[in-house]
């Protein structure tokens, strides 16, 4: 039940003491912002590696050969792996973790229509490259490199949109001719890729690269995806499965760990899914104990309030005042410091969180921010953090309050 007198009685005090009031509100309105800042800047660590990955495939593993570090059983080092057929066909049929796999013979090439030319890198490709690399045909841009490409070495191109412009202007490509290194192929369609930097791409299918850049036969890296390794553990299992296949096709020691490249996609998210997961435990961590803080400077600050007005209660009682009564009194001007305060702490600390979000907004090729990305949070979160400083703040008025008002008038007098 609203009652005027005791609100009036709770401003009058709040006026009275206003070191108090103004200490008392400092603890509870930093205790919030700084939890809302914390919070906040985790959030937009987490929201910043989710959008990086996402121009991205993950879970893709590339293999290259490259030069043995050690000899092995008579044979030298220094010798060139070079991978062939049987690699990609045993990384086909005997990894079950293998999700696509594409051979590819990647070369740099003259890429050229009309009176408009550049270098580019130029890739042959199997049809489940598709899947690897996130390629996506933009709306009414033709198709994708398919099986039948492959099968009949034809002599066709998928462009990225960045050539596109290069070669083509204004014009619509599809249909059109270009020249890869001097042979002539006909573009089937414009793709678009999820990649942070994009320079000037097409991919043409597998046998026909073969043909033209490696002497009909062979490749010369290998793509794939992975599924079923959610762990740093399981993902080093695979990768040690594979390197000792390789080792036993080419004959090198399989701890030689520079023979065969692998560029393990997967690894470095999860290393770095590992590493942004302890930064937010820690940043919790903090939160937390900034609110414990600040629920400490709340408790201390209650109990020098119920000190100062034992010989008031006293004289309240006396004057025949119920114990009820002043309790009551207690308990809701610490509801009401804590509530006022901790929205005003909840209040700055969303406002400066929003205007960060805004400046990333407005400065995407921020370099000093890179990594963050909406740094919001959970309005739930916060309520409840507060919520739980106001439980603090009223427990620790009540219970030496509670032992005040138990002390008789006489003796509450006689308090210091």
């Amino acid at each position: 039940m609203f009652d005027i007198d005791n609100w009036a009685e709770i401003f009058s005090s709040i006026r009275k003491n206003k070191l108090r009031t103004f200490l008392t509100g400092f603890s509870i309105a930093w205790g919030i912002f700084m939890f809302v800042i914390l919070l906040a800047t985790s959030n937009g660590a987490q929201n910043g590696i989710s959008v990086v990955f996402e121009k991205r495939t993950t879970n893709i593993i590339q293999i290259q050969g490259r030069l043995t570090s050690m000899p092995y059983e008579g044979l030298p080092d220094r010798r060139k792996i070079n991978l062939n057929m049987k690699d990609y066909d045993r990384l086909n049929n005997r990894f079950s973790e293998k999700e696509y796999i594409s051979a590819l013979i990647p070369t740099e090439a003259t890429l050229s229509y009309e009176n408009n030319s550049t270098i580019g890198a130029c890739t042959g490709i199997n049809a489940e490259y598709n899947n690897i690399n996130g390629i996506k045909i933009i709306e009414n841009q033709g198709r994708l490199i398919n099986d039948l490409d492959i099968i009949e070495k034809r002599k066709v191109a998928v462009i990225n949109e960045r050539l596109r412009d290069i070669l083509y202007k204004h014009e619509d490509p599809i249909g059109k001719a270009i020249l890869i290194n001097d042979s002539k192929f006909t573009v089937i369609g414009v793709y678009r890729e999820n990649a942070i930097i994009s320079f000037e791409k097409a991919y043409i299918p597998f046998s026909t690269a073969q043909l033209l850049f490696n002497g009909g036969s062979g490749l010369k890296s290998i793509a794939l995806t992975v599924t079923n390794l959610n762990t740093n553990k399981e993902n080093e299992a695979f990768t040690d499965r594979m390197m000792a296949n390789f080792a036993e096709l080419h004959k090198f020691d399989p701890n030689d760990k520079v023979a065969v490249n692998l560029f393990n996609q997967l690894k470095v998210y999860l290393q770095t899914v590992s590493i942004i997961n302890t930064i937010v435990i820690f940043i919790w961590i903090i939160g937390a104990g900034t609110l414990f803080a600040g629920m400490i400077g709340v408790s201390n600050i209650m109990l020098i309030t119920v000190r100062e007005r034992t010989r008031e209660f006293g004289i309240r009682k006396a004057l025949g005042a119920k114990p009820a009564s002043i309790l009551q009194g207690i308990i809701m001007e610490a509801v009401c410091l804590t509530s006022l305060f901790g929205y005003f702490g909840l209040f700055m600390g969303m406002l400066v969180s929003n205007l960060f979000g805004m400046y990333l907004k407005s400065h995407p090729n921020s370099t000093e921010f890179a990594i963050f990305e909406n740094p919001s949070i959970n309005l739930g979160v916060a309520l409840i953090a507060m919520i739980v400083l106001i439980i603090a703040g009223v427990l620790a008025g009540y219970f030496p309050a509670r032992q005040a008002v138990k002390i008789t008038p006489v003796a509450a007098m006689r308090e210091e």
